[in-house]
């Protein structure tokens, strides 16, 4: 099952403005969405920019990978 992990830069940027600390990190699959602060990949990862193709919520870089992800917070 291929997982897809990007970085969310408004809630990075809404973090900062309110001194809140809500988890910036999207871990998607077909199945699922979480939010984490932090994750671990255990195998291979292939990062993609795509600009010209973002995701549909607008990341324009992010990791997939085929393997194991453990969310770690």
């Amino acid at each position: 099952m291929k997982t897809i992990i990007h970085v969310n830069k408004h809630v990075i940027a809404r973090n900062r403005k309110t001194g809140s600390n809500d988890p910036p990190l999207t871990v998607k699959t077909y199945k699922s969405q979480v939010s984490a602060h932090e994750v671990e990949i255990k195998g291979s990862i292939k990062v993609v920019h795509r600009p010209r193709k973002p995701l549909a919520c607008g990341a324009h870089v992010w990791i997939e990978t085929t393997d194991p992800v453990t969310i770690l917070s």
